[in-house]
């Protein structure tokens, strides 16, 4: 199950329909949705994560915690919509371009892609493109 929490104003209008989606990819990588929380957060409280689990003192759009076991895939994605708002600016694409991206990232983290290389980098964007492509 897909679940989604809000440490910020924020909220999505679209909850059921981004669900649906997420769980389309998790199919679609032949694997199986356990419990998925997005976590939706300012800068401030994604740094505190980041500086306690991650000893990095540095801001980020996101942070996930993978506790998938063999094919089901589970965890919590914490997503800074501040962040998603200056990448969104930065790279001259819609807030909801960036936030979908930065969602399907996290999901694809879980099926395993890296982007610790230039090729896995350059297969986690092809793969983002194309689940991307399909919620449009």
């Amino acid at each position: 199950m897909i679940s989604f929490n809000y440490e910020t104003p924020f909220k999505l209008n679209n909850e059921i329909e981004i669900s649906k989606w997420i769980s389309s990819v998790i199919s679609s990588e032949k694997l199986k949705e356990g419990d998925i929380n997005y976590v939706f957060c300012d800068d401030d409280y994604l740094l505190k994560l980041n500086i306690k689990f991650l000893s990095h003192d540095n801001l980020t759009d996101i942070i996930s915690f993978d506790d998938s076991i063999g094919k089901i895939l589970q965890g919590d994605v914490f997503i800074s919509i501040e962040r998603i708002k200056e990448n969104a600016e930065n790279f001259n694409v819609s807030f909801q371009d960036e936030l979908s991206r930065v969602m399907v990232h996290g999901v694809l983290h879980y099926c395993g892609y890296n982007d610790k290389t230039e090729a896995d980098i350059k297969i986690m964007r092809d793969k983002e493109n194309f689940y991307i492509n399909q919620l449009s």
